[in-house]
């Protein structure tokens, strides 16, 4: 097989990885919320379509990615269903802590993803990492609104658009050194989920705005 046939069976491999692990996240921030089943549905798929639904606005991309593969919609809510059978029987507490482990799979995945797909359509280095980024984070963004919280992305002063966009820039560099296709894209998503889980455990934080008013 062909690196070109191998191409798209990579990028879709990555995103269907990228949006199991967003599911996951929403489906543990849902039950921390107690939402009911529609809830948990509904934030599941925000956390899984919402990034890439947006990137593929921007990027005039049809059909949607969610349209493109409707398996993955009945894979979430068959997920859904088991996730919300299984906390049930087992009386498992989710917590805030549980929902940034996926997450932070998600945002390395979806940002490499985001990122090929943008240089598939000859967008600028930087164009493509934005793309990147937008993917990882705003899935994010929507399942902490929709579950009336500061989204995470903003909130902890911990590194996360800056993960994908160092990781984003990473498949960049990748494509321009001309390495193996499914290389670049696996390097690009360790990158930005390694930076978010060794900043979890380390605490590291960014630098906090301070204007000085007490």
């Amino acid at each position: 097989m062909s690196s070109a046939s191998l191409l798209p069976i990579v990028q879709t491999s990555v995103e269907a990885l990228a949006t199991l692990a967003f599911a996951v996240s929403g489906l543990l921030e849902a039950a921390r919320k107690r939402l009911d089943a529609v809830g948990v549905v509904v934030v599941a798929g925000l956390a899984a379509f919402g990034g890439g639904t947006l990137r593929d606005v921007l990027l005039d991309r049809r059909p949607f990615v969610w349209v493109a593969h409707p398996e993955w919609i009945w894979a979430l809510l068959l997920l859904c269903v088991a996730a919300m059978a299984l906390l049930k029987a087992r009386h498992f507490e989710p917590t805030g802590r549980a929902m940034l482990w996926p997450d932070a799979l998600g945002l390395g995945l979806f940002s490499a993803a985001g990122t090929d797909l943008a240089l598939a359509q000859q967008m600028p280095g930087i164009v493509a990492v934005l793309m990147g980024v937008v993917t990882a984070t705003f899935g994010g963004v929507l399942r902490d609104v929709v579950c009336n919280e500061v989204p995470a992305a903003l909130r902890d002063h911990q590194p996360y658009a800056v993960c994908a966009f160092l990781g984003g820039w990473v498949l960049v560099l990748g494509e321009a050194l001309q390495w193996p296709h499914g290389v670049g894209m696996l390097l690009a998503a360790a990158v930005a989920t390694g930076l978010r889980v060794l900043a979890l455990l380390t605490g590291f934080t960014l630098p906090r705005w301070d204007s000085g008013v007490r």
